[in-house]
């Protein structure tokens, strides 16, 4: 299926320090505010393409990655932190993107 890419991102003036990419669509690449939503939503932003200058942190297989309304959910091939979504909504009038986990 893929991978879900986990990398710092090289823009200094960003406030969300990391990129992630997973493998839907085309990819869906985004910046974030942290490597994973372990006990609360991330914040996102989408970005048009991948940076080049990126240092990859983390690459995990992806076993299922499907939009289900709103979100794109995620299965990873690990035994802990398996299992987020991607859910697209808005928010004062603008689209933004929160990653969550199960709890």
């Amino acid at each position: 299926m893929g991978d879900l890419v986990i990398a710092s991102n090289p823009d200094p003036d960003s406030r969300l320090p990391y990129v992630i990419q997973a493998p839907y669509g085309n990819g869906l690449v985004l910046r974030a505010g942290d490597t994973w939503p372990r006990t609360k939503a991330v914040y996102c932003h989408p970005l048009d393409e991948w940076p080049a200058e990126a240092v990859v942190l983390e690459r995990v297989p992806v076993k299922s990655c499907q939009r289900r309304g709103a979100a794109v959910d995620l299965a990873l091939d690990r035994a802990r932190e398996n299992r987020s979504q991607f859910v697209f909504t808005t928010a004062r009038g603008r689209e933004v993107v929160f990653w969550q986990g199960p709890t």
